[in-house]
């Protein structure tokens, strides 16, 4: 733990039912590949990454949406059982919460298809209702799951208050010049470095090029995951069993770290070892670990 107690650590994304489907391949265009097993797990990158910072004993809140289904139930209910303060997430009427297909190769890989059901409803006016939220917070983490304006709001509210924000840019997308400016930490995997600065990365040489690249932009702090290799600090090789949540992990294991008052090498490598214990099981929220694990 660091020398203080852990702030307050504020998650603004998505929430979403994880289908998980077990395939012995990817299928080619056209054809129908019969699963080998199927299960369904809380997801969505926002709660992932909220309840990682959870287990590893650090007080959160959520600004989210779900939907008013039995989807919608269970993810609120798998955020109330980590003590997450929910008074940010609202129920929208008449809408499906989100809904991820996970499909997994024996290899631990995954291709995702999102349906953003009712995180493509998050507003800015949701950010302004839950505005008390940002007082006290000693970080805020974002993802790339709700709508861009809406993060944007978040962002603005929090360097208002002098709040540090990070940013996991994923899915990847394009990204203003002034909301780079405003980010502390932005944690992106290689796809996402590549498609924010068309500098092509594949291992640490080119990984530091782009972090340089994202730095220049006007980002505080660039780390860039490199998959099985770790990030540009360092890598804890393990067996895979199924990636779905690495990147979450890891997130939530330097946002603690961040929170707790670590350096900037010590949170990393606290997200290092989180990720390394998640993707030895299955699931997403299912998969990420407990402090005591570390």
């Amino acid at each position: 733990m660091g020398a203080n107690a852990p702030s307050r650590i504020l998650v603004l994304g998505s929430l979403n039912l994880d289908l998980v489907l077990q395939v012995p391949r990817m299928p080619e265009g056209g054809e129908t590949l019969a699963s080998e097993g199927s299960a369904s797990f809380c997801g969505g990158k926002g709660a992932n990454q909220a309840v990682a910072c959870a287990r590893l004993g650090v007080p959160v809140s959520m600004i989210g949406r779900v939907g008013d289904d039995p989807a919608g139930l269970m993810l609120r209910a798998a955020l109330a059982q980590e003590a997450i303060a929910l008074e940010g997430v609202a129920t929208t009427a008449n809408t499906a919460s989100g809904v991820a297909v996970v499909i997994l190769t024996p290899d631990g890989q995954n291709r995702i298809l999102l349906a953003g059901g009712a995180n493509a409803l998050l507003s800015p006016a949701d950010v302004a209702a839950q505005d008390a939220q940002f007082d006290g917070a000693g970080l805020l983490v974002c993802q790339l799951e709700v709508p861009l304006d809406t993060i944007a709001a978040a962002i603005m509210t929090a360097t208002a208050r002098d709040v540090p924000v990070l940013l996991n840019p994923a899915p990847a997308r394009p990204l203003p010049a002034e909301m780079l400016g405003r980010i502390d930490y932005l944690i992106p995997n290689e796809s996402e470095a590549t498609s924010l600065t068309g500098i092509g990365v594949g291992d640490p040489d080119s990984a530091a090029r782009a972090a340089l690249a994202l730095r220049q932009q006007g980002v505080r702090c660039a780390i860039i995951t490199l998959g099985a290799a770790g990030i540009m600090i360092a890598a804890m090789p393990t067996a895979v069993v199924d990636t779905t949540a690495a990147g979450d992990s890891f997130i939530g294991g330097f946002a603690t770290g961040i929170a707790e008052g670590l350096a900037l090498d010590d949170a990393a490598r606290l997200g290092l070892r989180a990720a390394r214990i998640c993707v030895s099981r299955a699931g997403a929220q299912a998969s990420l670990p407990r402090r005591h694990e570390l």
